[in-house]
């Protein structure tokens, strides 16, 4: 399979934090930059695809010779978080790549981190707000690390990692029964690194040792391999 992981474009909380405070994570949209970002994410795969072979319709060479044909079409689906900034991500990548792109599709296990009680709560504010609660995650980050910390009412990221897992058996349905290998997956951060960590067999060290990307990088999975980030965001 050929993979490309993008994080979704600058939000306007990556801009503003205080937006959390009056806007739900998952209804928070991209900013005006975030939007020139998606575009040129699409102008990057557009061009990668744009000199490929035209693809013959699958649906009907289906028709013609039924389940035993196994074609493999070389534009990709397209998959989306149902988050607002992944959705707007992936209306900018869509549009750019235009003819380009197989079709789009949503998978709410690609969604963001689930926060908890500490959603949208500035970290210097957590002590005050929340000071058991609070205590609580700093012991469990310092004894056990970051990676198997639980958010109260939230998600650690050892629970990103295997609801993300949980959403392979979709992909791996695609390209066996309809020879779909192209996928184009617009997520976030963390669900990024987990998705890569899981798939390529990473540790939790691994985890915790890489970054998050820049906003509307692009990062290829290519028959397993690793390529790295193959365009990062401006």
């Amino acid at each position: 399979m050929r993979i490309f992981l993008v994080r979704h474009g600058q939000s306007m909380g990556n801009v503003d934090q205080s937006v959390h405070l009056t806007t739900a994570d998952h209804a928070i949209p991209l900013s005006d930059r975030g939007k020139e970002q998606a575009t040129g994410a699409g102008e990057f795969l557009r061009d990668f695809y744009k000199d490929l072979p035209s693809v013959p319709d699958y649906a009907a060479m289906r028709e013609s010779y039924g389940d035993v044909m196994r074609f493999k079409p070389q534009r990709p689906r397209v998959w989306t978080s149902p988050y607002l900034r992944t959705r707007q991500t992936a209306d900018g990548i869509c549009e750019a790549m235009g003819k380009h792109v197989l079709d789009r599709r949503e998978h709410i296990l690609l969604c963001e981190q689930q926060f908890g009680l500490f959603d949208g709560i500035p970290d210097e504010e957590l002590p005050v707000k929340y000071p058991d609660e609070h205590a609580h995650y700093k012991k469990q980050e310092e004894f056990e690390g970051r990676f198997w910390a639980r958010m109260p009412l939230g998600e650690s990221r050892f629970d990103v990692a295997t609801r993300v897992h949980q959403a392979f058996g979709t992909f791996h349905r695609d390209a066996n029964r309809h020879g779909i290998n192209d996928i184009v997956i617009v997520c976030h951060g963390v669900t990024m690194r987990a998705f890569l960590m899981m798939w390529l067999h990473h540790t939790p060290e691994w985890f915790e040792a890489e970054k998050n990307p820049k906003n509307c990088s692009i990062r290829l999975i290519e028959d397993s391999e690793d390529q790295g980030y193959v365009y990062e965001g401006f």
